[in-house]
């Protein structure tokens, strides 16, 4: 199965605990050996193989054990400025996302004028 934006959060998990469990048999591991090696409990691992929600750090645990771990950076590479973002930064990083900007208004604020009128002052 290929995992897409499309898929279930449960389908993505089912997809993640069969390819764990596949490249644990490849290897010819035990979940006792890998949950051992991970340090964490092979309840732990059994849910995760099952598809199950387990920590984010349970997750970590079992892809260093299988030398997975640098796959998670191309899956989520180091985001990189635009050009025209990296030197309105120079240099600093972006700490927060920027407010939506309000629309524009529908049409000038009262009528418009010259701004050589009188004022009804004669002047």
């Amino acid at each position: 199965m290929r995992i897409t934006s499309q898929n279930t959060d449960d389908a993505v998990l089912a997809e993640l605990g069969r390819r764990i469990a596949r490249t644990r048999l490849e290897r010819n591991v035990t979940q006792q050996q890998l949950a051992r090696e991970a340090g964490i409990g092979i309840a732990t691992l059994e849910r995760m193989e099952a598809g199950q929600a387990t920590r984010t750090s349970s997750f970590i645990r079992v892809l260093r054990a299988l030398g997975l771990l640098e796959g998670l950076d191309g899956a989520l590479p180091e985001p990189t400025p635009s050009p025209i973002e990296a030197l309105k930064l120079r240099g600093r990083e972006r700490r927060r996302a920027a407010r939506p900007r309000p629309a524009p208004e529908a049409g000038p604020p009262g009528p418009w004028r010259w701004g050589d009128e009188e004022d009804g002052t004669g002047r």
